[in-house]
């Protein structure tokens, strides 16, 4: 029953995907932006801005919260041998708190289309909210990771290389639990940040203790 469930569980995603679409603005260079880790209590937020191939495809490619953590990893490679160009930009905590997180995210993904090696004659970007890049026109698209595989590509870069930071300055500081919670506002992480205070990678402008108090209120490991 098990088996039979995630077949049909993998057929249904496989179908969802497939209505992807891969440019928003065919015959021209497209890049797709998305960001992760902005809704975290800790870390830097990433963002990658990808242009694909006119002739891609990858029946398994789509938002990168609707795949497990194997697959997002597995279609890593895929995506940044396959591109036309991929880049990846990153915007610290200590910025985020100093410009907040919506400019940091869009900074972020500033920076990854810095990085591009083929300028791209359009952007989309997943969301509501971003700032104009050059002379480029651009495109919001809300849920936009569901909907353009460019976007999805960008989503599954940015959330890979952030987890594989996580993952890294978890070594430092094991108690906060970032390699299960990424440095997302779990309960465990709020209260390990309750126990032993802030390190250097937490958002200090951020709700850490999930109510009025931010932790600047008492000592920091910092």
């Amino acid at each position: 029953m098990q088996q039979q469930f995630h077949c049909g569980a993998v057929r249904d995603m496989q179908h969802k995907v497939n209505r992807l679409e891969l440019f928003m603005a065919p015959g021209r260079i497209e890049a797709g932006c998305d960001e992760a880790g902005r809704g975290c209590l800790a870390g830097p937020v990433f963002a990658a801005a990808v242009i694909l191939p006119p002739d891609f495809e990858n029946p398994l490619l789509n938002d990168s919260k609707q795949l497990t953590e194997k697959q997002r990893y597995a279609l890593r490679p895929v995506i940044q041998e396959q591109a036309v160009a991929w880049a990846v930009g990153i915007v610290d905590n200590v910025e985020i708190d100093r410009i907040n997180i919506l400019k940091a995210s869009i900074l972020a993904m500033h920076k990854a289309l810095d990085g591009l090696k083929v300028r791209p004659e359009h952007i989309i970007v997943d969301g509501n909210r971003f700032y104009p890049y050059m002379d480029i026109p651009n495109t919001t698209v809300v849920k936009g990771d569901g909907k353009y595989l460019s976007i999805a590509a960008a989503s599954v870069l940015a959330k890979t290389c952030r987890d594989d930071f996580m993952n890294r300055i978890a070594q430092e500081y094991p108690q906060y639990g970032w390699l299960d919670n990424k440095g997302y506002p779990t309960a465990a992480h709020r209260e390990a940040i309750r126990e032993y205070g802030t390190t250097p990678y937490h958002r200090m402008t951020f709700n850490l203790l999930g109510n009025s108090q931010l932790s600047l209120n008492f000592e920091s490991n910092s």
